[in-house]
């Protein structure tokens, strides 16, 4: 095994009593981010062709315990269309548990993902390449999904460009590091999603605020990218 896949599932490990409170729904911070997001998913939908959503191929990189494919499924991909890749079994265990069966869910490492290229339209990573501190496996994995997407698909990247210096077991990724892993490809993105810290404060006195000061771009910690394979 890469020392790097022990190293990430250590990372996640020592976040993971936080997971339950911060990256729940019922979280008003968390709520306004993923309410963003999936906006902005949509706008890339409508914007980029991608329709029609149930003849669309997904697999997502580290799909975690489903929460993204969930989402896909509510914009209207097919359930058979959809892939999940995932490293650590407990999550995997609770995806298998929470999403239809007719999605394939497959464990390990993604770089040994044996599939034939060009197999998907979208090739979809959220806050996985953040917790990958080697840039070796780095470029490894972006390789992987590269030669996965067919001509005219794409990478839909969705991640934190900026360090976190009160967690060291991840890395912010600039934008010129994402175009530096998919050089061949089309690239463009979005910014996103206040930073969390403030979030977290603004949105105890009232969830509107989020609104307010994500309305200053400098805020915004994380970026949409859509990097599409050339025809």
């Amino acid at each position: 095994m890469n020392p790097e896949i022990q190293e990430v599932s250590m990372r996640y490990q020592r976040r993971k009593k936080s997971f339950n409170d911060r990256y729940s729904l019922l979280n008003f911070a968390h709520l306004k981010e993923e309410q963003e997001k999936e906006l902005a998913i949509v706008r890339w939908i409508r914007s980029f062709g991608v329709s029609p959503l149930p003849m669309r191929r997904v697999l997502e990189i580290g799909c975690g315990t489903g929460s993204n494919l969930l989402q896909l499924l509510r914009l209207g991909f097919r359930p058979e269309n959809l892939v999940g890749s995932e490293l650590l079994t407990d999550r995997l265990e609770e995806c298998r548990r929470l999403l239809p069966s007719s999605i394939r869910l497959i464990p390990g490492d993604a770089t040994e993902i044996d599939i034939p290229d060009g197999s998907f339209d979208i090739v979809f990573q959220s806050t996985v390449f953040t917790s990958i501190l080697d840039k070796d496996f780095q470029f490894r994995l972006a390789r992987s999904m590269w030669r996965l997407i067919k001509p005219g698909g794409g990478v839909l990247w969705y991640d934190f460009i900026y360090d976190n210096p009160k967690n060291p077991d991840v890395r912010g990724i600039e934008l010129k590091q994402v175009k530096t892993l998919f050089p061949d490809g089309r690239m463009k993105y979005w910014r996103l999603t206040l930073a969390p810290p403030i979030s977290r404060r603004v949105t105890r006195v009232h969830p509107f605020l989020y609104h307010v000061f994500n309305m200053f771009p400098f805020l915004r910690t994380h970026v949409l990218c859509w990097i599409q394979k050339i025809a």
